[in-house]
């Protein structure tokens, strides 16, 4: 039988970005996916936003996304596009670019780190005692790993197979996707149809017609060609002679959470462990910062460097991240509704979102850029994202992202020259030191006093912060990075 340290079923964004955060580390895993190749029929889903490009960035590889997309301002809540060009960041914007590149691109860098995938193999379940896991597929063949990550989308078969609880609500509204051909130009853009509901015609990646509908009543199941043509009739009195479909789905706004994102030697990342309608283009984003959250800590427990509770911290982190992504969402989805109350409404959030506080806060949260994981009390840095300042350390200057292109965690001393000493954790933590003076800001929050000293972790999230003196700095080493 053959053996990885670790598998991933599924390989699409999430399971990628997991695969190469894993390989970084050092950790010998495989991706597991049915799809013969990268190849996905259709543009799918579209749009990086800043935190994600962020994240490629601090991997070095943000570039390959960048020559590929076209920057835009992308945040926007109820139709409201969110202007984010003053937020402290390198890419205080988002990128347009469609889920079939994001792949192509993201599966090119998979495979230069040497992950190897098992292509068409459907998953079909599994077996897991206190040293492994068991895959089984569907071929009658079987991998076995220490560990299974669940990236296998919203059906998927790891969730159900460890019976975890998927809770939530069930669709109230769902809408018609397509990208087609047709015999007539269409009516490019948004369009407000007679009931009040949002329509859209844009062009796919593939330059033909890319078709976003919503169905009169909330149906299920995929459509036909034949439902398009009727529903496009009844919008715009005319189907434009629709043909050809390269891609013809539906989707709804159903929304769930797994009530654990881990199951003894079971994880889930990505739409495995949430899914939400689309609204602001946030699932692949947040499923690709699922896996930079786990792919460091799931590496360390596979390495023996720390105990298994480290993967406690993926689900007490991310989850309230996506409790939040949901409510915002379904909030989104209630405004959208055509009676002339919800509309009355909906013009008012209209005026208060482009207000400063408000589009900083919901601009913020929507881009990733807002995220705080629960790090305890103390300075404003901690749990929060380290910002790519432009440091000057013996060798010159420095971009602080580039200290995380191998995904390790760094330690920066702004302070006296060799005045921390971190040898007991040399071996996995970077120790640079360095000066900035320039000013340290944060999105929302704004200035914040200059630390003397971070500890950057792989995911680039601030885990502890120097006043002068080393006060808990060890406690943080050792909970992060393992004892000595």
């Amino acid at each position: 039988m053959t053996e990885h340290e670790v598998l991933i079923a599924g390989g699409g964004p999430t399971g990628l970005m997991l695969a190469a955060e894993l390989s970084l580390a050092g950790v010998d895993t495989a991706i597991v996916e049915r799809r013969e190749s990268q190849h996905l029929a259709g543009s799918r889903a579209g749009g990086l936003h800043s935190r994600t490009i962020e994240v490629f960035d601090m991997r070095g590889i943000a570039d390959r996304f960048l020559s590929r997309g076209q920057v835009a301002q992308v945040v926007g809540f109820n139709l409201v596009r969110l202007d984010m060009s003053d937020f402290p960041t390198r890419h205080p914007y988002g990128l347009a670019l469609f889920q079939n590149q994001i792949e192509r691109i993201l599966a090119d860098w998979v495979e230069e780190l040497g992950v190897p995938f098992y292509r068409q193999r459907e998953v079909t379940g599994f077996t897991q005692d206190h040293t492994s896991v068991t895959l089984e597929v569907a071929d009658g063949s079987s991998l076995r790993a220490k560990y299974l990550v669940g990236c296998d989308g919203a059906r998927s078969i790891v969730r159900k197979t460890a019976g975890i609880d998927f809770p939530g609500w069930d669709p109230t509204t769902s809408w018609i996707i397509a990208e087609v051909e047709t015999t007539e130009e269409p009516s490019w853009g948004l369009r407000v149809d007679a009931t009040g509901a949002t329509q859209a015609i844009g062009k796919g990646d593939s330059g033909k017609a890319r078709m976003v509908l919503m169905d009169r009543e909330p149906k299920s199941g995929e459509p036909t060609l034949g439902d398009l043509k009727q529903r496009l009739v009844d919008i715009y009195g005319n189907d434009f002679g629709v043909h050809d479909p390269i891609w013809l789905s539906r989707f709804t706004d159903m929304t769930r959470q797994a009530a654990t994102y881990r199951d003894g030697r079971i994880l889930l990342a990505g739409d495995a462990a949430h899914v939400h309608p689309p609204i602001g283009g946030q699932g692949l984003n947040i499923g690709v910062q699922d896996a930079v959250n786990l792919g460091w800590k799931l590496a360390q427990v596979v390495k023996g460097i720390s105990p298994e509770n480290l993967l406690d911290t993926y689900q007490a982190e991310r989850h309230p991240v996506t409790a939040r992504v949901l409510k915002n969402t379904m909030a989104q989805t209630a405004l959208r509704r055509s009676d002339e109350r919800t509309k009355a409404l909906g013009d008012i959030i209209a005026e208060l979102v482009v207000m400063d506080e408000p589009r900083k806060r919901l601009a913020a949260e929507m881009s990733g850029l807002g995220v705080r994981y629960d790090l305890g009390d103390g300075h404003p840095l901690l749990g929060r994202r380290i910002p790519d300042l432009e440091v000057v350390t013996a060798s010159g200057p420095l971009r602080v992202f580039t200290l995380l292109h191998g995904a390790r965690p760094a330690l920066i001393n702004f302070a006296k020259p060799g005045s921390i000493d971190i040898t007991p954790w040399a071996d996995r933590v970077q120790s640079i030191d360095a000066k900035y003076d320039g000013p340290w800001e944060l999105p929302v929050i704004g200035a914040v006093a200059a630390p003397a000293a971070v500890l950057i972790r792989p995911d680039g999230y601030v885990a502890w912060v120097g006043d002068g003196t080393e006060s808990g700095l060890a406690d943080a080493l050792t909970k992060w990075f393992g004892t000595r």
